[in-house]
């Protein structure tokens, strides 16, 4: 059982839906291109743009996907490499595969037409029980909890809940306390109220408890102990990789590699690697051309700091195709593009920014 410190509100006390609700028509965020829309393809689009990634980066992106996919079945009949390549910069590519799967799915089972239930929304490639929840009570009214990580850090700092969310059951009790928590009417605006406070108040660092709404109803705040919540103990342990990257030219084109389906970047289109520079000068022997070594940088994903090692190998114009084509026998899954068709594929972010360079 779930321990909930002395002083916490009780989870069927209106006053704390009815604060919210009043503070997020009156200060809350409006006028969000996905807001005002019952449309589910819009504000599916929204959730998973928005999962780990800023408002303010999602804005473009969202426009850009708009106009190439204005519905879910333009986007599940697009081919990945097009979603992927407006995905490219945004991070996080497994969302963007799901994406495609999930629309795919809503277009060959059911009919193009997103399903009105949470429960049947979290069938769905990609879509999670607090996204489905998001969809259903922005889209169809459904009275569900979200328990997003910014939702998670309102309500645990509210309640002053001290079970560990690193374990399954301790997150279970927390959706019952969110779930008992819910207003019986105006579930649209009080969803997007725990959202808004979570992204523009209730912060991780240097939360804005004076301006808050249910400060009086906050455990955490009358404690001075908002740095305790929540409370979640399974650290995710960072990994280290390096590589030399090869930038390898030819006339107007450079060589790019389909990664695979599964693992970092997949299914984006990269430079081919060597785990050492000993492993790329014995395969690149005999080689005709020259090699300028770019500078090194450090690539921060989640759970890996990745150092890369840029080196670009111009081949000689003259090189026929035969001799090309030998060289890059090793790597089945490349082509080369030029660096137009190259920038519209999907990149991972360094890549695209060293292309530019």
């Amino acid at each position: 059982m779930a321990r909930v410190a002395a002083g916490a509100p009780r989870p069927t006390e209106p006053a704390f839906s009815a604060r919210v609700i009043e503070w997020q028509r009156l200060h809350g965020r409006n006028t969000l291109p996905w807001q005002n829309t019952r449309d589910p393809y819009r504000v599916w689009l929204s959730e998973i743009m928005l999962q780990q990634t800023q408002v303010g980066t999602v804005l473009s992106y969202y426009e850009r996907f708009l106009q190439r996919f204005p519905d879910v079945h333009a986007l599940g009949t697009a081919p990945l490499d097009d979603v992927l390549a407006l995905w490219s910069g945004l991070g996080y590519y497994s969302r963007a595969r799901n994406l495609h799967r999930c629309a795919q799915a809503v277009v060959n089972e059911h009919g193009g037409q997103f399903p009105r239930a949470s429960a049947e929304l979290a069938q769905l490639p990609g879509i999670g029980r607090s996204t489905a929840a998001a969809i259903a009570a922005f889209c169809f009214g459904e009275r569900v909890a979200i328990l997003d990580g910014n939702v998670k850090r309102v309500l645990t700092r509210v309640l002053g809940f001290e079970g560990d969310l690193a374990e399954a059951a301790q997150e279970r009790a927390l959706w019952a306390q969110a779930t008992q928590l819910l207003p019986e009417e105006g579930i649209e605006r009080y969803t997007q109220g725990l959202m808004d406070l979570g992204a523009t108040l209730c912060l991780q660092r240097s939360p804005s408890c004076l301006l808050c709404p249910v400060q009086s109803l906050c455990v955490a705040s009358n404690t001075q102990s908002q740095q305790r919540f929540p409370v979640k103990t399974r650290k995710l342990k960072r990994g280290k990789r390096e590589h030399v990257w090869l930038w390898l030219q030819w006339r107007d084109r450079v060589w790019l590699v389909q990664r695979p389906p599964t693992g970092v970047w997949a299914g984006l289109w990269s430079l081919p690697e060597f785990d050492t520079a000993a492993a790329f000068e014995a395969a690149s022997l005999g080689w005709p051309g020259e090699a300028q070594t770019l500078p090194s940088f450090k690539h921060t994903l989640t759970h890996l700091d990745w150092t890369l090692h840029p080196l670009r190998w111009t081949l000689p114009a003259r090189t026929g195709e035969a001799r090309v084509a030998e060289l890059v026998r090793g790597w089945p899954s490349g082509r080369w593009f030029t660096q137009e068709a190259a920038l519209a594929a999907g990149l991972p972010a360094p890549l695209r920014k060293l292309l530019q360079s």
